[in-house]
C-alpha cells in the first residue's frame, strides 16, 4: 500500500502561482512514478504532469507546458507541482497518484490521494 497526501492548494488570483506537495508513505519503493491529475466540476479527471524516480523523467499535458513544473525530493519522499501563470481554467481539485509506469493514462495509476482544491479567480 502507498498512502499519498496532497497539500498546498488554495485561492489565488489569475496570473499568480501555487506550489502543491504530495507526501508519500508506506511501500513507496513499489511505485516509482508520481503523477498529478486534476478534475474540475462536471469534467473528466485529466492528466497534468508526471515524474519518474527511476530516471528523473518528466512529462506534461500540453495545457500546462511552460507554466507548471513537477519535481521530486528523494530525501523527503515528496513530489511537488509548481504552478505559475495560473488562470481560471486551472481551477480544479488536484490529485497526486502513484504508478510503476510513467504516462498520462489515468488507469496506470493505482494509488491516489484525496486531492487538494485549487481555485483561480479572474
Amino acid at each position: 500500500q502507498v498512502q499519498l497526501v496532497e497539500s498546498g492548494g488554495g485561492l489565488v488570483q489569475a496570473g499568480g502561482s501555487l506550489r502543491l506537495s504530495c507526501a508519500a508513505s508506506g511501500r513507496t519503493f513499489s511505485r516509482s512514478v508520481r503523477g498529478w491529475f486534476r478534475q474540475a466540476p462536471g469534467k473528466e479527471r485529466e492528466f497534468v504532469a508526471a515524474f519518474s524516480w527511476n530516471d528523473d523523467r518528466t512529462i506534461y499535458a500540453d495545457s500546462v507546458k511552460g507554466r507548471f513544473t513537477i519535481s521530486g525530493d528523494n530525501a523527503k519522499n515528496a513530489v511537488y507541482l509548481q504552478m505559475n501563470s495560473l488562470g481560471p481554467d486551472d481551477s480544479a481539485v488536484y490529485y497526486c497518484a502513484a504508478s510503476n509506469i510513467i504516462g498520462s493514462f489515468r488507469l496506470i495509476y493505482d494509488y491516489w490521494g484525496q486531492g487538494t482544491q485549487v481555485t483561480v479567480s479572474s
